[in-house]
């Protein structure tokens, strides 16, 4: 059955390729995202693009409004739209933070808010919003984007419960390791705790990402788009999908292994693969 599908983030990465999967199996696709730029292959896909920065609240309204008079309708929303400020807690300022919040839960909240209206009349939707392993585990430097992925877990857990009696599924896909700018701008990031008191932390995690987003040690973005693909197909989809290098073994001991133990082997893991780069 061809939908009516928003993919926010669309420009790069993960939301791109999602994009372009669906466009190729015959939705309506809207790519969202700033930089309409990078958006020309969905065009030329067969899709359609258009800018949206999800932090700007009033124009988040007004781009939906315009998408669902076009339309009539909106069956699927992909929240993928996001980023990550790295550091160590003492070294992120309080704009940086509170702007990682502002994208990656605040904004989405928004989109999300803008669709359901028109989801809860048609009595059917699916939210699928693009969590991380990050949402369940941790990682030193990591405190404020593990923040907004371990809040957004929650907040669709509850949002969940909220919408269900109107027909409309929320799904929370939490990727592992995927080959995507954000290995770059996490190392780009580091940079506020390499020549401080959490230097020793920032170097050994810098080696440590750069061999983790090497070729064939990361998932390619497709991996996510599939999951995308299928959780959008079915009637039913699951309430989460992991997927991707890393996340079923990484998940596997945060669920049935002590903090203690955790904490001792992501710091092992990370000395490892940072001697290895």
């Amino acid at each position: 059955m061809k939908k009516v599908i928003i993919v926010t983030g669309a420009s790069s990465g993960i939301g791109k390729a999602t994009a372009l999967q669906l466009i190729q199996e015959g939705h309506t696709v809207y790519g969202l995202a700033r930089r309409v730029e990078n958006m020309q292959d969905l065009i030329k896909a067969g899709g359609n693009a258009m800018s949206m920065d999800v932090t700007q609240h009033d124009q988040v309204k007004a781009v939906i409004a315009n998408i669902q008079k076009k339309e009539d309708r909106v069956d699927v929303l992909v929240n993928n739209a996001g980023f990550a400020i790295w550091g160590a807690v003492e070294d992120v300022s309080y704009e940086d933070a509170k702007r990682q919040f502002e994208v990656n839960i605040f904004g989405l909240a928004e989109v999300t808010k803008a669709v359901l209206p028109t989801m809860r009349d048609q009595k059917s939707g699916t939210i699928i919003n693009i969590s991380s392993i990050g949402g369940k585990i941790y990682s030193p430097l990591g405190a404020w984007y593990h923040a907004t992925k371990h809040a957004l877990e929650g907040w669709s857990d509850c949002l969940r419960l909220e919408v269900e009696k109107f027909g409309i599924d929320v799904v929370i896909v939490e990727p592992g390791a995927i080959r995507t700018e954000f290995g770059d701008v996490m190392n780009d990031n580091f940079s506020r705790s390499k020549n401080g008191a959490y230097s020793d932390l920032a170097h050994l995690i810098t080696a440590a990402v750069e061999d983790t987003y090497s070729p064939g040690k990361s998932s390619p973005p497709a991996v996510i788009a599939e999951v995308i693909s299928k959780a959008v197909k079915v009637n039913k989809p699951k309430t989460r999908y992991a997927a991707g290098k890393m996340a079923a073994q990484t998940l596997f001991f945060r669920k049935w292994f002590s903090d203690r133990f955790f904490d001792r082997t992501i710091i092992r893991m990370m000395g490892n693969a940072a001697k290895s780069a």
